[in-house]
C-alpha cells in the first residue's frame, strides 16, 4: 500500500510538469547536496505561482516557487523579489522561511524560481481542525493571532532590513487604483462586469496615504502555517510583497473574511474558517488592528474603512479575473480554476452592493 501524500499537495498537474534532473544537476552546481533521484509534488493551495514540494532519495524536502506558464502581468510572479523580502525578514521575523537558494535565469526551468524550507504545520482551508477547535476562546485567539501578526509586520521597519528601495514614495493608493483598474480592464472577458462606476467610484474617492510599511499583500489564513498549539510558525506566499499603506493591506485582507450574517452568494465564496464560532468579525478585525497601530493608521481606518473594504473586493476580484482569463484561454487547464467567473461576478456584486449601502 502506498504512503499517503503529505497534507494539501497532489501529483504534479502534467502541464506543470518540471525536469527534475536539470533540477538536480542545478541545485549541485549551487553546493546543495540533495542526492537523486528527486521525486515533485504540487501543493493545492494558490491560484498564482506554482508551488511544489521537492523531495531527495533521503528523505529531505524543499518547497520550489515558480510562476506559471502562459501570459501573465508584468509586474506579477517575482521570484527574485519574494525570495529577497524572505531573505531580509529572516533575522527579525521567526515565521519567514528560510530562503535556500534563487535562480534568475529562464535556462533551468524555463522561469526564475527559488527554494525555501519546507515548515511542516497545519494550513488552515475552508475548516479549522479538530487538533485546533478546542472551543470558541481557542478559536477567537487564533483569529487574533492573525491579527495582532500582520500589525507587528507593518510596524517593522523598511529601513532597519534592508528593504526600503522597495518603497516608491507617495501615491501607494493612486498607483493601486489605477494599477488595478488598468489589469481588469486588460483581462475582463465578455462574462464579468464592466465595473466602470466601481472604478470610477474607488478614483473619486481615495483617501491620503497613511505610512509606508512593509505589505505581505496576500495577508490570509491559507498563507499561515500553525503549529499543533496554533502558534504561527510560517508565513508564505511573498509574491505581492511591497512598501505602502498598511490600511490598503488590511483591506486586501478582508475581502477573503467570509462571516455568517453575509449574503448567501458570498458565503458561498468562502474559503476560511471566517465564520467559525468565535472567530472575529470584520469590525473587530478592523477594530484590533487599529488599535495596534494606534495613530494616523487608526484614524484613517475609522474615517475610510469603506473605501479599503470595497478596494479590497475589487482588487481581489482583479487577481481571479487574471487567473479566469488566463483558463479561459487555454493557458491553464486546472480544473479548480472552472467557476473562478462566477467569483468574480460574486465579488464586483458585493462590492457594488457596499458602496450603495454608503
Amino acid at each position: 500500500m502506498s504512503s499517503p501524500l503529505p497534507a494539501r499537495t497532489s501529483e504534479v498537474r502534467s502541464e506543470d510538469s518540471l525536469d527534475l534532473g536539470v533540477l538536480l544537476q542545478w541545485t549541485s552546481e549551487q553546493g546543495l547536496d540533495f542526492v537523486g533521484p528527486l521525486s515533485l509534488l504540487q501543493f493545492q493551495g494558490g491560484a498564482s505561482n506554482l508551488t511544489y514540494l521537492v523531495t531527495d532519495s533521503v528523505g529531505r524536502s524543499c518547497v520550489l516557487r515558480k510562476p506559471p506558464h502562459g501570459k501573465k502581468a508584468a509586474s506579477a510572479h517575482d521570484m527574485g523579489r519574494e525570495a529577497r523580502v524572505l531573505s531580509a525578514l529572516g533575522p527579525v521575523l521567526a515565521a519567514a522561511p528560510n530562503v535556500i537558494a534563487y535562480c534568475d535565469s529562464d535556462s533551468v526551468l524555463g522561469t526564475p524560481f527559488y527554494l525555501m524550507e519546507y515548515v511542516k504545520g497545519h494550513i488552515l482551508s475552508s475548516e479549522i481542525p479538530d487538533e485546533l477547535n478546542t472551543g470558541e476562546a481557542s478559536i477567537r485567539s487564533l483569529s487574533e493571532s492573525m491579527v495582532d501578526a500582520l500589525a507587528a509586520l507593518h510596524q517593522a521597519s523598511v529601513v532597519d532590513i534592508g528593504l526600503a528601495d522597495l518603497d516608491r514614495g507617495d501615491g501607494y493608493v493612486e498607483r493601486q487604483i489605477s494599477g488595478w483598474s488598468k489589469r481588469y480592464r486588460d483581462a475582463r472577458t465578455p462574462d464579468v462586469p464592466e465595473a466602470e462606476v466601481l472604478m470610477d467610484w474607488l478614483k473619486a474617492n481615495q483617501p491620503p496615504d497613511v505610512g509606508h510599511a512593509l505589505i505581505h499583500g496576500d495577508w490570509r489564513f491559507d498563507n499561515l502555517v500553525l503549529d499543533s498549539q496554533g502558534e504561527l510558525i510560517g508565513i508564505l506566499d511573498w509574491e505581492m510583497s511591497t512598501v505602502g499603506d498598511p490600511c490598503m493591506d488590511l483591506g486586501a485582507a478582508l475581502a477573503y473574511w467570509v462571516q455568517t450574517d453575509d449574503d448567501p452568494a458570498f458565503r458561498n465564496f468562502r474559503l476560511q474558517p471566517t465564520d467559525a464560532p468565535g472567530m472575529l468579525t470584520r469590525t473587530e478585525v478592523v477594530e484590533r488592528y487599529g488599535r495596534k497601530m494606534g495613530g494616523e493608521v487608526e484614524q484613517s481606518l475609522q474615517a475610510n474603512w469603506q473605501f479599503y473594504e470595497i478596494y479590497g473586493l475589487f482588487r481581489l476580484a482583479v487577481i481571479i479575473q487574471q487567473i479566469w482569463a488566463r483558463y479561459q484561454s487555454g493557458a491553464s487547464t486546472n480544473s479548480r480554476f472552472a467557476g473562478f467567473g462566477l467569483a468574480v461576478n460574486t465579488l464586483i456584486s458585493r462590492a457594488q452592493s457596499q458602496l450603495e449601502l454608503g
